[in-house]
């Protein structure tokens, strides 16, 4: 099985699930530009437009992720998982009226890990899949 570049917490699924009840399919971008610093932003699916300047690693808990290409530049090396804390971050992310904010836990990946990751794909050019089936 190939290693994910993206993992969720117990603790964020369950944020999200509140966020996908009131807002419907969701997604995440990891900028690592303006606002919240470098935290991921949770939008309703397609209310942040993603392109080739994007780079598509994964999917957590049912939601595309995104993140910049030239942020993932720098974190290519690095597992990311999306967690959740308390408090009011200053982005335009769905979880801030919930006094919460995600945020980003990271490792660098084995050498054993980096044999057999999990593709990427440009923002224009991610694998689509129906509700259903993620």
């Amino acid at each position: 099985m190939p290693t994910p570049r993206v993992l969720v917490t117990t603790a964020a699924e369950a944020t999200i699930d509140l966020l996908r009840d009131e807002h419907g399919p969701l997604m995440f971008h990891q900028s690592g530009g303006c606002c919240d610093g470098s935290s991921p932003m949770c939008f309703a699916k397609g209310e942040f437009r993603v392109g080739s300047n994007d780079t598509w690693l994964g999917r957590i808990h049912g939601c595309d992720f995104f993140i910049s290409a030239s942020q993932f530049a720098y974190w290519k090396h690095t597992q990311l998982t999306v967690d959740v804390v308390k408090g009011r971050g200053a982005s335009f992310s769905l979880e801030i009226p919930l006094g919460v904010r995600f945020l980003i836990r990271s490792r660098l990946f084995t050498e054993d890990e980096e044999k057999d990751m999990e593709p990427v794909y440009a923002g224009d050019e991610y694998p689509e899949i129906t509700e259903a089936a993620s």
